[in-house]
């Protein structure tokens, strides 16, 4: 139990710093009065690809799943233990979840904070949304859905076989090593980001949504409820589907 806690406290450190790098290159774009408002997409993409690249960096010793869609992946793999040496089992992978949920949360708050004064002064509640969670450029919530599945099937499909891809192992973006999760984050965004701007990870979207509706915002408006299903299905659907092609094309490929 001792190393599960050193686990959890990996997962939340990790992701919380992912998202407060992450949402806050989103919110330095976005944001009324910003030194790099107008950075556009490009700017976004390659500031989330170096927040993962910062949160795998600290996260190391639990593998650095830092995404529910990599852990699940992990599991329908056959992985039958984490990169850490915890053994698979309900209570390791809720402990991997609800530690990255949390620190989700809390990393959106940090945005918040860093960011107040420009959350004030911002006049648009859905540039202040943006900053939290992803949002469809059409919205269409079975295509939407589509999206985040594909996008998500690459991420987990990629880290498994550079893990190693073969059953019973397992890693986590740690088994990529830090650049190369970072490009591979870059490259889906700039590829596959575009209509949905790709969440592929449900704690990086459910946590910091969660944050803006408590959160005492000004002008904050709708936390968008009726959309935040399809950025944690799409990326669960895609990092079981991942998984269980793994298990089948890797032993083959790899």
């Amino acid at each position: 139990m001792d190393n599960l806690g050193i686990v959890f406290l990996s997962e939340l450190v990790g992701t919380a710093l992912l998202v407060l790098l992450g949402c806050g290159v989103v919110a330095n774009v976005a944001l009324a009065k910003n030194k790099g408002v107008g950075g556009g997409f490009l700017m976004v993409t390659i500031g989330w690809g170096l927040a993962v690249f910062s949160g795998v960096i600290v996260a190391y010793n639990s593998g650095a799943h830092l995404n529910p869609a990599v852990t699940l992946g992990l599991v329908a793999s056959g992985a039958t233990e984490f990169g850490s040496g915890v053994p698979v089992n309900a209570v390791s992978v809720l402990a991997y979840i609800g530690a990255q949920m949390l620190g989700a949360l809390l990393g959106a708050v940090f945005v918040w904070l860093a960011y107040k004064q420009h959350f004030d002064q911002e006049p648009n509640a859905a540039n202040k949304l943006g900053v939290f969670s992803t949002g469809p450029a059409i919205r269409s919530y079975g295509w939407n859905l589509v999206t985040e599945i594909i996008g998500t099937f690459v991420l987990v499909f990629v880290v498994i076989a550079f893990g190693g891809g073969r059953q019973g192992e397992s890693g986590g973006l740690a088994a990529l090593g830090a650049l190369p999760v970072a490009l591979l984050v870059i490259v889906i965004g700039t590829s596959l980001g575009g209509p949905t701007g790709y969440a592929i990870n449900p704690a990086r979207d459910l946590g910091p949504r969660i944050a803006h509706f408590l959160l005492p915002i000004k002008g904050k408006g709708s936390s968008d409820w009726a959309y935040s299903w399809v950025p944690v299905a799409g990326p669960i659907i895609g990092g079981l589907l991942a998984g269980w092609a793994s298990a089948v094309l890797l032993p083959i490929l790899t």
